[in-house]
Parts: structure tokens; C-alpha cells; sequence
């Protein structure tokens, strides 16, 4: 088969295509963890008020979400605004934020209690690009105690690799 100077422009133009929607893919999920955690700081630094515990915050969600569900939907519900309060606490550092997670990654890490296997998911998760799906089945597998708990981390790490590239392959 021989290639023309069209095809050539062709798969040029298909990959700059596919870059730029995934992109703005990425682009659209960290927006949407950026409004999570300033809806966390807002919430936080209104119910604290400068003290540790705050006096009326269960109200406080529970009054917002009232008024935000009617115009913006359930994604403004009680859970997920204690859910942004809680992402602020663990992230108060906004340009700590990792670009390359989404939310649905965001909050099932602020969901571990235990910063250090929070930290080992959240770092596998760039250095291998799992999506949120990838990131919850390595976390219910439990994959952290299994490595804490391995004489053979490289053989558990080949499993676990060879696991996500046959489901990358199916999807």
C-alpha cells in the first residue's frame, strides 16, 4: 500500500484532532474539581469562622444545598457539599491540585482515612494514567495492603499492570 502526501495530512490531522478533545476533556474535569474545592473553601471558611469545630455546619450544607439543588441539580446535594468541604480540609492548597485527576478520583481519595495510602493511590494514578474506574478497582482490591504485606512488590505490580492493559484492551 503506498502512501499518499493526503494520507500522511490525513493521520496528522486525526491526531491533532484526538489531542485536542482529550484535552478539553481534561481541561472540563479539572474545572470541575477547581469549583469542588472552592465550594469546599467557601463552606469551610464560612462554618469555621476561625474556630476549630464549626457551631451550625450540618445546617449550614443542609440550608445551601436547598438553595443550589433547584438551579444546578443534585450534584449540589448534602453528600457531595460535605464531600467538597472535606477534599478542601485534605487539599488546602489549590496549585497542589494534580491536573491530571478527576473528580470521581478526588473523591474517592479523600474517602482514605490513611494519608499514606492515599497519597501511594493518588501518585499511581498519574504516574500510570488510571481513570476513575482503574483508580476505585485498585483501591478495592486493596492493592496497597497487598504491596505493604509483599516479599515480591515487583511480581504484585506486574499483576496489577497486566490487569490494567487487558482492560484497557477490552475497553
Amino acid at each position: 500500500m503506498t502512501f499518499t502526501p493526503i494520507d500522511s495530512l490525513y493521520q496528522d490531522a486525526c491526531q491533532i484532532i484526538e489531542t485536542a478533545r482529550s484535552n478539553a476533556v481534561r481541561s472540563v474535569d479539572f474545572c470541575r474539581v477547581q469549583m469542588y474545592w472552592n465550594l469546599g473553601k467557601r463552606i469551610f471558611e464560612e462554618e469555621q469562622q476561625g474556630k476549630e469545630r464549626a457551631d451550625y455546619g450540618t445546617y449550614l450544607i443542609k440550608n445551601l444545598s436547598t438553595r443550589l439543588k433547584p438551579d444546578y441539580g443534585s450534584g449540589f446535594g448534602p453528600r457531595q457539599l460535605e464531600r467538597a468541604r472535606a477534599f478542601y480540609r485534605l487539599y488546602p492548597i489549590a496549585s497542589a491540585l494534580r491536573t491530571q485527576l478527576n473528580w470521581g478520583q478526588y473523591k474517592l481519595l479523600t474517602a482514605i482515612a490513611d494519608p499514606d495510602k492515599r497519597e501511594y493511590y493518588e501518585l499511581e494514578s498519574v504516574n500510570n494514567a488510571w481513570t476513575a474506574r482503574e483508580t476505585e478497582r485498585q483501591i478495592n482490591s486493596m492493592l496497597y495492603e497487598r504491596l505493604l504485606l509483599s516479599n515480591d512488590k515487583e511480581n504484585v505490580l506486574a499483576i496489577v499492570f497486566s490487569y490494567i492493559r487487558t482492560a484497557h484492551q477490552g475497553s
